[in-house]
C-alpha cells in the first residue's frame, strides 16, 4: 500500500479498487493524507451492495468513516427485505442490527418482517446471541403489529426461552409512539377543501387512485403549508381578529389532528400605520437544514420581501436579511432547494444563503409570462406560469434554464384557478383547476418531454394548494379516519 501512496505522491494519480481500498485507507489515515483518505471513503460509499455491505459497515465502524457507514445504512434500509434473507445479514454485530432496525427509513410493508429478520439473526448463532434479545426487542414497533402478531411474538420459543425477554411486556407498552416505517407509508398530496367551513383536506395519490377526505375542527385560515425533511407538516394560521399575527400548527400523524406547534405567534410586519394588514401579503413556509423560514412578499407586486427564521433553541422568530426586488411582479414564489432559498419572478431570481444571511442574484426565466408555481427536485427547480403555457427547469448548480413542454390543452378547457406543480414518487406533476370544479393531474415524462393525463378523479368540490406548490408528505393510511373515495 505504501508503494501505491508513493506512486500517488510522485505522479498525482491514485488507483483504487475494492480489493485494496481498505488497506489504502488505513495507510492514508496513518500518514494523514486527506485526499487519499477522502477518495477511498467516497469509493467505498459508491460501491456498497449486497456482497460488500457488511464488510464495509464493519470497517466504517472501526475507523469511524461516517460517509461509508451512512451509505451502508441507506442501502440496508432500501433493500432490507432482500438483505435480511441473506447470509451476509447474519454477519452483522448486535450493535449494527439494533442501529438498523431502530430507523424509520426501513422499506418494509409490515413490522413482522423486522421481527422475522431478528429471529433469523439470533438463530444463526443461538447460543451466542440469545442473551442479546432483550436489547433488540425495544426496537420492534409493537404499536404497528396486530394483536395476533403481538401474541405470536410473546409466545415465540426465543422469547419464552430467554429469561431477560420477559421485559417484552414493558417494551410493548413503552413504544406506542414509534413512527411507521418508510415502507408502510404512502406519498400523498395535501389539498385544502375550500367548500366547507373549518379545515378539511384531501389526501390524494393519483398514481394509485387513492383519495381520502378528512375534516378537522380547527377553523383556521390557512396561508401556507410546508412538509419538512423529517416528514413533519406545518401550517401557517392567519387569525382574522389579529391581522398582523400568524401562528403555527403542526400535524399529528398518529392522531390525525392539527395541534398548536408550540411556537410563538409571528408578526411579519412592523405596524407603521392602521392600514398595514397581512392580507395584502402572500407567504411561503420553507425548510432548510431543519430550520423553518417564513417569507412574505406583497401580493400586489411590491418591491420588498420580508423573511424570518425559527430558532428552536430560543423559541423565537428571528429577522433575516430583507430582499429588495428591482422589478416588482404580481406573481412570485419562494422555495428551498438544497441548502438555499430561492425567490423567483419572471424577471428576477434571488438566492438566499442561510449560513451568511445574504441574498445574491441569479439568472431569471425571462421567457415565462409569470412564475406562479415552482417545485424543487434534486438540484433542479421546475416552474410554470398561471396558464401552464410552458414549463422551465432551472439547474441551481450551473445557474442555467431549460425550456420544457407546457400543457397539451385539447382546446376545449379553460383554467379557472392557480396552477400548482408538485413532486410525487420522484416524478414531476401538475394540478390544473378548470371550470365547473374539474381537476386535471398530469405527470411529466422527461425522456419524451411530454405530459400525460393521469385521468385523476378528485371528489367534486373546491380545492386549493397553499404555497408555491402542492405539499406532499408520507402518510400512514391507517391513521386517516376520513372518508375514502375510490
Amino acid at each position: 500500500m505504501f508503494g501505491e501512496i508513493l506512486s500517488y505522491i510522485y505522479s498525482g494519480t491514485l488507483h483504487v479498487s475494492m480489493d485494496k481500498v481498505q488497506s489504502l485507507y488505513q495507510a492514508a489515515d496513518l500518514l494523514q493524507l486527506d485526499y487519499v483518505r477522502d477518495t477511498c471513503s467516497s469509493y467505498m460509499a459508491m460501491n456498497v451492495d449486497r456482497s460488500t455491505c457488511v464488510d464495509l459497515y464493519k470497517f466504517a465502524d472501526v475507523f469511524s468513516v461516517v460517509i461509508v457507514s451512512k451509505a451502508c445504512q441507506q442501502w440496508v434500509h432500501r433493500y432490507f427485505v432482500e438483505f435480511s434473507s441473506s447470509d451476509e445479514f447474519c454477519g452483522l454485530s448486535v450493535t449494527q442490527l439494533n442501529e438498523i432496525i431502530s430507523h424509520d427509513e426501513l422499506d418494509v410493508k409490515e413490522e413482522t418482517t423486522v421481527w422475522e429478520a431478528v429471529v433469523r439473526w439470533v438463530q444463526h448463532s443461538r447460543e451466542d446471541r440469545l442473551h442479546h434479545l432483550p436489547s433488540i426487542l425495544p426496537h420492534i414497533r409493537f404499536n404497528l403489529l396486530t394483536s395476533d402478531n403481538t401474541a405470536a411474538i410473546l409466545d415465540h420459543p426465543l422469547v419464552r426461552e430467554d429469561p431477560g425477554s420477559s421485559q417484552v411486556n414493558v417494551v410493548q407498552k413503552g413504544n406506542l409512539n414509534l413512527k411507521p416505517r418508510l415502507g408502510m407509508t404512502t406519498e400523498m398530496v395535501l389539498l385544502q377543501n375550500t367548500s366547507v367551513r373549518g379545515d378539511a383536506f384531501l389526501f390524494m395519490n393519483p398514481q394509485e387512485g387513492t383519495y381520502i377526505s378528512c375534516g378537522y375542527n380547527t377553523a383556521t385560515l390557512v396561508t401556507t403549508m410546508a412538509v419538512t425533511s423529517n416528514n413533519d407538516i406545518y401550517m401557517v394560521d392567519f387569525d382574522d381578529s389579529e391581522p398582523l399575527e400568524l401562528s403555527m400548527l403542526k400535524y399529528n400523524h398518529a392522531k390525525n389532528v392539527w395541534e398548536d406547534a408550540g411556537m410563538p405567534s409571528m408578526s411579519v410586519l412592523d405596524r407603521s400605520g392602521p392600514e398595514e394588514d397581512l392580507r395584502v401579503y402572500k407567504g411561503n413556509l420553507v425548510e432548510v437544514d431543519q430550520i423553518l423560514f417564513y417569507i412574505a412578499a406583497e401580493s400586489a407586486g411590491g418591491s420588498t420581501m420580508w423573511m424570518k427564521k425559527y430558532n428552536q433553541h430560543t423559541n423565537q422568530w428571528q429577522e433575516c436579511s430583507q430582499l429588495q426586488v428591482d422589478r416588482p411582479e404580481y406573481y412570485s414564489t419562494a422555495l428551498s432547494c438544497g441548502s438555499h432559498i430561492y425567490f423567483l419572478t419572471r424577471t428576477e431570481v434571488h438566492r438566499y444563503d442561510p449560513s451568511q444571511d445574504r441574498w445574491s442574484k441569479r439568472d431569471p426565466p425571462l421567457i415565462l409570462r409569470d412564475v406562479c408555481t415552482a417545485v424543487a427536485m434534486g438540484t433542479e427547480i421546475f416552474c410554470t406560469d398561471y396558464e401552464f403555457t410552458r414549463t422551465m427547469v432551472y439547474d441551481t448548480e450551473s445557474d442555467r434554464w431549460q425550456i420544457l413542454q407546457g400543457w397539451p390543452n385539447p382546446g376545449t378547457l379553460e383554467l379557472d384557478n392557480v396552477t400548482r406543480l408538485f413532486v410525487l414518487e420522484n416524478q414531476l406533476h401538475v394540478l390544473l383547476t378548470c371550470s365547473n370544479k374539474m381537476y386535471l393531474v398530469y405527470v411529466y415524462d422527461r425522456s419524451a418531454d411530454a405530459w400525460r393525463d393521469l385521468k385523476a378523479t378528485l371528489p367534486n368540490t373546491s380545492y386549493y394548494a397553499q404555497g408555491s406548490h402542492c405539499p406532499v408528505a408520507r402518510i400512514y393510511l391507517p391513521y386517516l379516519k376520513g372518508h375514502k373515495n375510490t
